[in-house]
Formats: C-alpha cells, structure tokens, sequence
C-alpha cells in the first residue's frame, strides 16, 4: 500500500514539476509572479478538450493546448509585463495586472463552457491496468509519466544547453548588458512565457485527463500549490521545483491515503513551514534568489 501510494505521488508530483518550472521560469528570468500562470494552465484543458470533442486525436489536442497556452502566456507578457518592466519598480504591478488577466481568461472560458464541468469522452485513454512487484499502475498514468519526463528533460536541455539558453541567463543576470551584445531582451522574454505557458498546457490537460473534470476555476488551486511548491524549492530554481514538486506530490498523496478527510492541505503547508524553517531559502535556493545565474 505505502509502495502504491508512493508510486502515485510520483506521477502526480510530475505533472506539478510541468506547471511548477514554467511558473518558477518567469521568476528565474524576470524576478516577477506571473499570477494568470493558473489560468493558462486551464486554458489547456479547455483546448485540449474542445479538440478531442470535434473529432481529433489527443495528441492532437495536447500540442493545441500547449501551443495555444504559449501564445496566450507570451500576449500576457506583452500586455501585462512588458511596459511595467520598462518602469524598473514592476513586482506589485505584476502581480495586479497578472490577477486581472486571470480574472479576464477565466471570466471568458466560463462563457464558453457555460459554467459546466467538461468531461473527455470515456474513451479517451483506453482503461488498462499493468500489474508488476504487487503494484497497479494505469495507463493513463504511464502516459502522464513519459510526457512530464519527457517535457522536463526538453525544457532543461532547451534552457541550459542551447544558445537560447545562454540568452535566456544572459538577459537574467544583466538585461542593458545582454543587448550591448546583440541579445533582444523582449524576444527572450516573450519565448521564455511561450515555454512557461506551454508546460502549463501540458499539465492542464493531464489533469484534466487524470480527473475527467474540466472546469473554469480548474487553475486556482494549482496557482496556490504551484507557488508552495517554488517557494519550497527556491524561488528561481528550477532544479529545486522539479524536488520540491515530486516532494509534494509523494506527501499530498500520502497524506489523503493515510489521514483524515480535510487535513491533507493543513498538513501538507505545516510540512512546507517545517522545512523553509531549517532551510528558509528553500530546499535549493539561494540568497540571491533565481539558479539561472550563474550557470555557463
């Protein structure tokens, strides 16, 4: 049973590792909260949704939903971000106009879907169940497995091993020095909300398979755990995300098993106290908070 349990959490803390680094992304590169993060992530259950029910296959629907949720994170950034940051004094300002793009996203899927809860056809993922070592694991949760490794993986390759990447820390460690250079800051900026936008994509539609419940306010608890969980993590790390969301998802899961109905989230935020007590910058932060720094 603890074998079981400890299983789920994993593939559950995978699909928080997708939206937790995209979130952890922005403020890595731009020091800013990008609150509407919940709402993209919605945003990709809903396409990926639509999708599958006019007729095309789901892995058509899940790279709609990613791309379409990059593109409106990157219109977010432009809309919301890009004149704040010219002000140089943008956080409280983010966080504002990041809740009220939210607020807009949410107010118009809530439109679309009518304020109903939106279920994939049954047959989406076929129900098959594996048996091996005295665990049982579904398909489904295989699939959700191999797309969050397979995405973290891509991202981070992306980020530390490519000449974007090299951009991206460039812009984040000096932004006036970077275009001394011939490095476009906007461009980074906008395809780094793209990459944060599209994870959030991809987690929305897992979840949104893993629940078969799509709805408008689907974002706002994956907002709160999402921000636990960086903060848990270091702000700005994106390695101590990708722990701190398996951390959190081993423990959510644990703690629905095995405690009682209503105290998983209180215990689960006392755990996070505990530990942000020994290690107040979070399990891998810094004082200097963002590890895109400094890595060459």
């Amino acid at each position: 049973m603890l074998l079981q349990q400890l299983l789920n959490g994993v593939v559950v803390g995978g699909v928080y590792a997708l939206f937790a680094v995209g979130f952890n992304l922005v403020f890595g590169v731009q020091r800013l909260l990008n609150l509407a993060h919940g709402a993209v992530f919605m945003t990709g259950a809903f396409v990926a949704y639509y999708t599958v029910r006019a007729g095309g296959p789901l892995i058509l629907g899940f790279v709609a939903a990613a791309v379409a949720s990059g593109v409106l994170a990157m219109i977010i950034e432009v809309v919301c971000f890009r004149r704040l940051r010219k002000t140089g004094d943008a956080e409280f300002g983010a966080i504002i106009s990041s809740m009220g793009a939210g607020m807009v996203i949410m107010t118009f899927w809530q439109w679309v879907s009518q304020t109903q809860v939106l279920r994939f056809p049954f047959d989406t993922v076929p129900v098959v169940i594996y048996r091996f070592w005295g665990l049982r694991v579904s398909l489904l949760q295989l699939l959700m497995a191999a797309a969050a490794i397979a995405i973290v993986l891509v991202m981070a390759w992306f980020i530390y091993r490519t000449a974007f990447g090299r951009q991206v820390r460039a812009v984040t460690d000096s932004e006036r020095a970077s275009m001394l250079v011939g490095i476009n800051p906007n461009r980074i900026y906008n395809l780094t909300y793209f990459i944060s936008g599209a994870l959030a994509g991809a987690a929305g539609v897992l979840v949104g398979l893993a629940f078969n419940n799509i709805n408008f306010t689907m974002g706002e608890p994956y907002l709160m755990f999402g921000f636990a969980i960086i903060i848990l993590g270091g702000l700005g790390s994106i390695p101590g995300a990708l722990l701190a969301s398996l951390i959190f998802g081993m423990v959510q899961t644990l703690s629905i098993a095995y405690l009682p109905s209503g105290l998983t989230t209180a215990f689960i935020f006392s755990a996070m106290f505990l530990i942000l007590l020994v290690r107040p910058n979070g399990l891998m932060g810094r004082e200097e908070a963002g590890s895109l720094r400094g890595r060459r």
